[in-house]
């Protein structure tokens, strides 16, 4: 049991770090490529490599991770992140820093949604109780989005090592992104601390093939991940880079305010998924991710009919204070259904479906802002959303999580 909560804070201590780093770069990675010269087009395809990167990583990870070891599939994760913030210090031309962002599965969507996440979310129901499961989960994206929010605080940084340090804005940028490589390190040395309690119990069996899972929990997972994926699509939108862009472009906020307004974010976010928590065990797993996520989509569209700043960003907080609250019981309700063996692959192919679907958002929102209105990204993001939730409480509201049928 020590064992347990030793493993326990090792990953909770790697999510926080490894989440503060992408806090940072879910709010200046968009602004920074402006001020490279790249346009929205440019700076949606890099982002939407970084993307596609994190995604094939889940594809090996879901495949290998369990065989080869889940420790060392985690350390290595961390130490090719190195590659993405060496990319953004080195600022190579596009094509060289696409591919970059690929093999460094550089984050901008300002949450953490990485390969790693998907397997420490198999390892944690795996170290606790199912009672504890959804407030394990709770605290651990708590922690992820705590990290965020300092993360986000930090986005000004540029701007203070430019005042202060008498350097280019450029050149500072490229200092934080330094910084951003020594912290992918840190998170690779924390997780070589890990104990073998992490991994299962026969690796040598590839129990997390699909051709393992019993064929009804196939179906479940296939619909689930079906739906996840619209939901990525219109999450991928909004990735922080991109919302961060548009207030930049539409008010002309710089990188200090935005960093208060997504540390006000991200804070917002980390106290949901306690409440989410709480809630679901009130109401259940599926009520939870939906009567707390339809709303926040309405308040998301909304804010491109804001007059002003202050209105637009308390109806960017009003959307916050509610969006993550699907997220610990998605992975709670996405455990509860499979079998202990089946939670690799469970979690790396619903995670898979996300990021693949984050990409293709991306990418698809940089040529939208571009090409049609700057704000459709964020009215047809909300509006895909509010369809996936529709669809997941129509499918799923009978199906329960074990600890729910009394």
């Amino acid at each position: 049991m020590n064992e347990h909560c030793n493993d326990l804070v090792v990953i909770n201590a790697a999510g926080l770090l490894r989440s503060f780093g992408v806090g940072l770069t879910g709010v200046v990675l968009g602004i920074y490529l402006f001020r490279l010269g790249l346009s929205s087009f440019e700076i949606g395809f890099v982002i939407a490599a970084g993307l596609a990167g994190s995604a094939l990583a889940t594809v090996v990870t879901t495949l290998r991770a369990d065989r080869l070891g889940r420790k060392r599939f985690l350390v290595l994760l961390s130490l090719l992140s190195l590659v993405s913030g060496i990319a953004l210090a080195k600022t190579p031309r596009l094509p060289l820093l696409a591919m970059m962002a690929f093999v460094g599965m550089l984050n901008g969507t300002g949450t953490d949604r990485s390969a790693a996440f998907a397997l420490d979310q198999a390892i944690i129901p795996g170290l606790v109780s199912d009672a504890k499961r959804t407030w394990s989960l709770a605290w651990y994206n708590a922690l992820l989005d705590g990290g965020g929010s300092l993360g986000a605080l930090v986005a000004g940084l540029p701007v203070f090592l430019e005042h202060h340090l008498s350097l280019s804005v450029l050149r500072s940028y490229q200092l934080v992104f330094i910084g951003y490589t020594g912290l992918c390190l840190a998170v690779a040395v924390l997780y070589s601390l890990l104990s073998p309690a992490v991994e299962i119990a026969n690796p040598s069996t590839p129990q997390s093939s699909t051709a393992s899972m019993a064929p009804g929990n196939k179906k479940v997972i296939a619909k689930l991940t079906a739906l996840f994926s619209l939901d990525a699509f219109g999450g991928g939108f909004l990735t922080d880079a991109l919302v961060a862009y548009w207030f930049f472009r539409r008010f002309g906020i710089g990188e200090q305010s935005l960093g208060l307004v997504f540390f006000a974010v991200h804070v917002l976010n980390a106290v949901s998924h306690l409440g989410a928590a709480w809630l679901a065990r009130r109401i259940g797993l599926v009520n939870t991710m939906v009567f707390t996520h339809l709303p926040s989509s309405l308040f998301l569209m909304a804010v491109p009919f804001a007059p002003s700043f202050k209105w637009a960003v308390l109806l960017l907080l009003c959307r916050e204070a509610l969006v993550e609250m699907d997220v610990p019981t998605r992975q709670s309700y996405v455990a509860a259904l499979v079998q202990t063996s089946e939670r690799t692959f469970a979690s790396g192919i619903t995670n898979l479906a996300r990021n693949l679907f984050w990409a293709i958002g991306s990418g698809v929102a940089g040529v939208m802002m571009q090409l049609v209105t700057f704000s459709t990204p964020l009215l047809l993001g909300g509006g895909i959303k509010v369809m996936y939730d529709v669809l997941l409480y129509r499918s799923f509201r009978r199906l329960r999580a074990p600890e729910e049928m009394n």
